[in-house]
């Protein structure tokens, strides 16, 4: 009876620490938000474009761990003899993306993409060289672009103490599947926080239409930032009475502790478009300005990148390659459907993150609340951005 009880009360207890529920966070769509005119692909994320995958592993120790590491495969087989067409861009660099000077100079992306907090960048790095040189097919190899980028999940977690290992990263790196991907509190995204409320992992597809080419867009972000939030247009942070910017009331409250317009957000953009590193950077933007409809203030304190690949097999690049090739590369003038769809597809991969987040109490006791669905419904009601019940015959 004893072991029973203790066992109930440890159960307890993980609960209130994580914040958990028995009931499941909703996503996006299951409130009915449907941001923007393209469908989305069947799982409604990045794994949705063919061959990429995703492994993630949390960390959840104690009183004080809350982190992880997010992984992103362009594809399955061998990245470093099979290179991707890449290309980054910057919207603040306040932030780390180690790798992407080479991306920029040579518009290729040789290893998996990797996600974790800013003091684990360097263990990350390590650990997916240590991984490509691992690979038979690797052995002469002396030089490898690892691209790892981060957030700071210091609010939440212990992040000095470094928890992050090689070994948790390289389990993100060898459990990646082409499944749904886990959103809010997970991997990279356990310590996050967004415009004042529980932040995290968020994914995104969207699928043109034939006459666009048919080409699939899938995007991941680790949202970890601020500004004023917005949703379809409804101001959410304002009517909330969350945001970093609201007059202080007679007792000189100025808002909700915690709610800061600093932080950063992670985005990835992966299509099976064949589109060359010139036009990648170009859609990589697109993700970024994708943030603004989201209430981003891209602050002094805030990290915005976004990395874009093609997994389109015909654009790889194989060292040792010194012949000229034959390629078959989409026309810039063909690109704006793609552009559309990721500003779509981050849009929504933003309130995925939100939405499936739980509320966690972390470092020092600090609890930071999960955005509260049924306020957000009421709001998004009275906007008439989702259906109302009431409205029905």
């Amino acid at each position: 009876m004893v072991n029973l009880a203790m066992g109930w009360l440890v159960m307890v207890l993980s609960v209130m620490m994580m914040g958990s529920t028995d009931e499941p966070r909703p996503r996006a769509r299951d409130l009915g938000l449907r941001p923007g005119v393209f469908p989305t692909g069947p799982q409604n994320a990045i794994t949705d474009v063919s061959g990429v995958l995703v492994g993630q592993v949390t960390l959840v120790e104690g009183d004080d761990v809350r982190t992880g590491v997010t992984a992103v495969l362009p594809h399955g087989g061998n990245l470093f003899a099979e290179k991707v067409p890449g290309a980054v861009f910057v919207g603040n660099a306040f932030g780390k993306l180690a790798g992407s000077t080479q991306v920029e100079e040579l518009g290729t992306i040789e290893t998996p993409i990797v996600l974790t907090n800013t003091l684990s960048v360097g263990t990350a790095i390590e650990a997916v060289v240590r991984e490509t040189l691992r690979h038979p097919d690797n052995a002469t190899i002396r030089s490898v672009n690892a691209v790892v980028g981060e957030t700071n999940d210091g609010g939440l977690n212990d992040i000095r103490t470094g928890h992050i290992t090689a070994e948790h990263v390289q389990r993100a790196l060898r459990d990646a599947t082409d499944g749904p991907v886990s959103e809010g509190s997970v991997g990279a995204g356990t310590g996050c926080e967004c415009f004042g409320w529980k932040g995290g992992i968020g994914t995104s597809s969207r699928v043109l239409p034939e006459r666009f080419g048919g080409w699939r867009i899938g995007v991941l972000v680790q949202a970890n930032y601020g500004g004023v939030l917005t949703i379809g247009g409804a101001p959410v942070g304002r009517r909330l009475g969350r945001h970093p910017f609201q007059e202080p009331d007679e007792a000189g409250n100025a808002g909700e502790s915690g709610s800061s317009a600093d932080g950063s957000c992670m985005i990835i953009v992966a299509t099976d478009a064949p589109i060359a590193a010139r036009d990648l950077k170009r859609l990589a933007a697109r993700a970024v300005f994708g943030l603004a409809r989201t209430g981003s203030s891209y602050s002094h304190g805030s990290g915005d990148y976004a990395i874009a690949f093609s997994t389109a097999p015909t654009l790889r690049v194989r060292p040792g390659d010194q012949q000229p090739q034959i390629r078959s590369v989409l026309p810039s003038e063909s690109v704006s459907p793609l552009f559309q769809a990721a500003l779509e597809a981050t849009e929504e991969a933003v309130y995925n993150a939100l939405l499936q987040a739980s509320t966690t109490t972390g470092r020092n006791g600090r609890t930071v609340e999960a955005i509260p669905i049924e306020p957000l419904r009421t709001l998004l009601r009275e906007h008439r951005l989702i259906d109302d019940p009431r409205d029905s015959p």
